[in-house]
């Protein structure tokens, strides 16, 4: 198969590649599946997401933080890894090289980022008290 340009029209024919094996997978797919009722529709925000991501399009303009968290039961970090595992098999086997490390960094942070949202909760660290300081008043600073 012919290697995909990074352009809109390699970015729709990785999506759609991407995600027909996300819903085949063991780990993934029935939680995709379940929470997808029109796969269309999403593989076009899909489409349209990696669009103002890689070409900085601006097509995107969905919430990705508060459309995950609706099923935060169901993902685990483990599920991360997996869908990045898959996301980097798929770009290796269709982007040329360039392009595939390109696309795989930006989704190795975005799932990063996604996973503090999700998961990372401030009042779970201990919180250090402040040091008492005390104030001089013939310190001109």
């Amino acid at each position: 198969m012919a290697q995909l340009q990074l352009d809109e029209s390699g970015l729709k024919s990785l999506v759609d590649a991407f995600y027909s094996r996300v819903r085949a997978d063991g780990a993934l797919g029935a939680i995709f599946n379940d929470a997808i009722h029109d796969w269309p529709e999403h593989l076009d925000k899909l489409t349209a997401f990696w669009s103002s991501v890689m070409l900085t399009t601006g097509r995107y303009k969905g919430q990705p933080v508060p459309a995950h968290m609706k099923h935060r039961s169901r993902i685990t970090p483990a599920l991360f890894q997996r869908w990045l595992a898959l996301w980097a098999d798929t770009t290796n086997e269709l982007m040329a090289p360039g392009a595939a490390v390109a696309l795989q960094a930006k989704a190795a942070r975005i799932a990063e980022s996604l996973q503090l949202a999700m998961f990372f909760r401030l009042d779970d660290q201990p919180f250090p008290r402040a040091a008492r300081q005390t104030v001089d008043a013939t310190d001109p600073a």
